[in-house]
This record gives structure tokens, C-alpha cells and sequence, in this order.
């Protein structure tokens, strides 16, 4: 039986919400020592993924206030998800495909966990690792 997504996700995933201010997910990125959040709605549907970079580099670099300036400013387009039945093997064709280190896991339309590229490493063979590495090192 396959591996999938659930047994090696990461449950207890928090969110930032969509109009939650950078600051204050900076501060929730720093307090969970994680460098990427997921942006969820009011909806409670995910929005996309808020990394440290992007606060640095898409609002900080641009002059924009962290203060006031929204998390959901930037989440760009649908996020890219694993859903929680799929096979690692899947996730780690999607974080090819897409050049991520991190997929948020969804069953339906919820929020489950998140899986890294560590937790892909893990229950992988040697061969897929560094295939996946290379993929996603080589991503500008």
C-alpha cells in the first residue's frame, strides 16, 4: 500500500488570515520558527502561501507598510495543494512540477497539514531525493 500525503504531513498547520497584516504574520512565522504559512479566507479556502521572502521581497523592498499591508495582498492565484489521499510519490511529482518545498495537504476543501520536502525525503528512496532536490534547487 502506498504511502500518502496524511501519514507524513504535518498536522497541526496554523493559517494566516487574509487580512491579517505582514507584522503580524512575521510574528507568527518567527514565534513557529517556520519560514512559509498558508493564507486562509474568511471562507476558510486557502488563499496561498505567505513565505518570509515574500514579506521581504514583494512588500518590505517595495516600501510597503507591513503594518497595514494585507497578508492576502500576497497570495498570488490558486495555490498549488496536494490533496490528502494522494500518494507521496504525487507530492513529489508536484513539488517538481512546481519548483515548492512545501505543499499544503487538503481533503476537500480543508485545511489538513502541511508537507515538506523533508517529509518527502524521508519515505522516499535515495534516487527520488535528489531528483527532487535538483528539481526544486534549480528553480530560480
Amino acid at each position: 500500500m502506498a504511502t500518502k500525503a496524511r501519514d507524513i504531513m504535518t498536522s497541526d498547520t496554523e493559517c494566516i488570515g487574509e487580512n491579517d497584516t505582514l507584522l503580524d504574520a512575521a510574528k507568527r512565522l518567527a514565534d513557529l520558527d517556520v519560514g512559509a504559512m498558508p493564507i486562509c479566507g474568511e471562507d476558510e479556502r486557502l488563499k496561498g502561501m505567505l513565505t518570509d521572502r515574500d514579506i521581504v521581497v514583494k512588500a518590505l523592498a517595495q516600501g510597503k507598510d507591513p503594518g497595514s499591508t494585507k497578508a492576502g495582498e500576497l497570495g498570488q492565484g490558486k495555490p498549488v495543494t496536494i490533496g490528502a489521499d494522494d500518494s507521496v510519490d504525487e507530492a513529489l511529482a508536484t513539488m517538481k512540477e512546481h519548483g515548492v518545498r512545501r505543499l499544503p495537504v487538503i481533503d476537500g476543501h480543508d485545511l489538513v497539514g502541511m508537507v515538506s520536502q523533508g517529509d518527502v525525503a524521508r519515505n522516499l528512496d535515495e534516487d527520488k531525493v535528489g531528483d527532487l532536490v535538483d528539481a526544486i534547487s534549480s528553480t530560480p
